[in-house]
């Protein structure tokens, strides 16, 4: 069977052609190049079953680029849909670049709606598809005048995507770029959106200069920082670890063993523990220090280096519980 595609193709060049021979190639050019250039609209050119085989029949001088496609809601062709804007853009941007038609190239739309005959002719089971015919005399001809098909298979493509697979059939020809029209409401809400920033960050700035200039405020969110990632927060989102675990026995887990696993809450534990020894380091080297009376400053050096050595103590326990061969300890948890 594979000889039927071929057999189509040609039974459709000798109706084309059969066709054409009322006219030359160039006056069918000019024909078809008029419609494109009359209206903004008209740009690809509404093809039916006997147009379609004017402008695609033998012998030609022109590029045609014909999407065959299927608008009607009944074949819910959603891809057809999607592509048909971007093929119109594509076609009005080329015949508006070149409308004394230098470039020798046609495009037009063949609706199934339209062209029944042409789908069953070609045994189209599917929609868009996109030929592309070339020359078959004058300067630009080729050796083998079958359509080329463009490939449809990753999804909708957008003009420009298009217009390069074109342009790359033909050379040594003007390839009027794609133009895409002015979205002028995105520019608006741009414009509305920026203008409405600057005058709440204007109405604001005297407000937010002092929180931005707190020193209390940037020490708090860089040790908070500091605490998170130290402990092991960056390592949780990265590696999707769970907040607990069963420890196989009935109960809950809250640390991993190992050094190279943790849990959730184990992360927030730890960060806890690096927090109270920041605070009681800090404390006993600032604060204390600026205690005016003795006794005071004495409780206050006992107390904190309380805190300081029982939270270490502890920390180092739970290092010791995730790797018994941990070698460092502190009394009371030993």
């Amino acid at each position: 069977m594979r000889w039927l595609p071929a057999f189509l193709t040609a039974s459709l060049a000798f109706a084309g052609g059969s066709l054409a021979a009322k006219k030359t190639t160039e006056e069918r050019f000019n024909s078809f190049h008029a419609k494109s250039i009359a209206s903004s609209s008209a740009a690809p050119i509404k093809l039916s079953d006997a147009s379609y085989r004017e402008l695609t029949g033998q012998p030609r001088d022109y590029t045609a680029a014909v999407v065959l496609t299927a608008m009607d809601s009944r074949f819910n062709c959603q891809l057809c849909r999607e592509f048909q804007p971007e093929w119109d853009l594509l076609a009005r941007s080329w015949v508006k670049g070149d409308k004394a038609g230098e470039s020798r190239v046609l495009f037009g739309t063949l609706d199934f709606a339209d062209g029944r005959e042409i789908f069953m002719s070609l045994g189209l089971q599917t929609a868009p598809v996109l030929l592309l015919f070339p020359p078959t005399v004058g300067p630009h001809a080729v050796a083998n005048s079958e359509p080329l098909r463009y490939d449809f298979s990753n999804g909708p493509q957008i003009a420009e995507v298009v217009h390069t697979w074109i342009a790359r059939h033909l050379p040594d020809r003007p390839h009027p770029p794609v133009k895409r029209p002015i979205n002028w409401m995105r520019w608006i809400s741009t414009t509305v959106l920026t203008l409405g920033s600057l005058t709440a960050s204007y109405v604001a700035w005297p407000y937010i200069v002092p929180v931005l200039q707190s020193r209390n405020i940037w020490a708090a969110v860089t040790l908070i920082s500091i605490l998170l990632f130290t402990s092991g927060h960056m390592y949780n989102h990265i590696r999707k670890v769970p907040y607990v675990a069963s420890d196989g026995k009935g109960g809950i887990s809250y640390f991993a063993s190992g050094f190279q696993s943790q849990y959730g809450l184990e992360t927030q534990i730890v960060a806890a523990l690096y927090g109270l020894l920041s605070l009681a380091g800090i404390s006993l080297a600032i604060k204390v220090p600026r205690i005016g009376d003795s006794k005071t400053q004495g409780v206050a050096v006992l107390a904190w280096g309380g805190v300081f050595f029982f939270t270490y103590a502890f920390l180092l326990s739970v290092f010791r519980g995730k790797n018994p061969g941990y070698p460092f300890r502190l009394p009371p948890f030993v």
